[in-house]
């Protein structure tokens, strides 16, 4: 059975347009990676607990802040490394540069035997859809696709 990750993907209409919040992937694999190491904010869940409790949970846990909003639109599921993802969509406003993310614990270097600290999101941003497309993570990019499709038939530009 394939593992199973839920999370919120938060949107709002900034000054140049629709802007996607995104976290960059903490530890020191990701430390000096920019496009494609972001992520939406998402964590692992079993096979009993809600999706969506658990996507509130991780936003909430990875940002340092409750989802903005109480207005959630499903996004859909979608498989990506061997995960399969569920993503809802709220409209909402967030600081940024106020986020604090939960840790976990590494072996680093490798086989050093020196375990360290490292935040699951150590930083996050605000981007444009199409500067977001470059700085996500490939397996999520099609949840981005589905936003702009739920945006596009909420309010058509024609």
């Amino acid at each position: 059975m394939p593992k199973t990750s839920a999370g919120i993907l938060l949107h709002r209409l900034g000054p140049t347009g629709r802007e996607v919040l995104l976290g960059h992937m903490g530890g020191p694999f990701w430390a000096r990676k920019d496009d494609g190491a972001w992520s939406l904010p998402k964590g692992e869940h079993g096979p009993d607990e809600d999706p969506l409790a658990v996507a509130h949970r991780e936003f909430a846990e990875e940002l340092g802040s409750p989802v903005p909003a109480t207005d959630l639109v499903p996004l859909g599921q979608h498989r990506a490394s061997g995960k399969v993802l569920t993503i809802w969509a709220a409209e909402g406003d967030l600081d940024a540069a106020a986020c604090t993310s939960n840790t976990f614990e590494l072996e680093w270097p490798p086989r050093s035997g020196r375990v360290q600290e490292f935040p699951e999101i150590d930083r996050a941003a605000w981007f444009g859809l199409d500067e977001a497309r470059a700085k996500l993570v490939k397996g999520q990019l099609p949840f981005l696709d589905r936003l702009h499709a739920l945006l596009e038939q909420a309010h058509p530009t024609g």
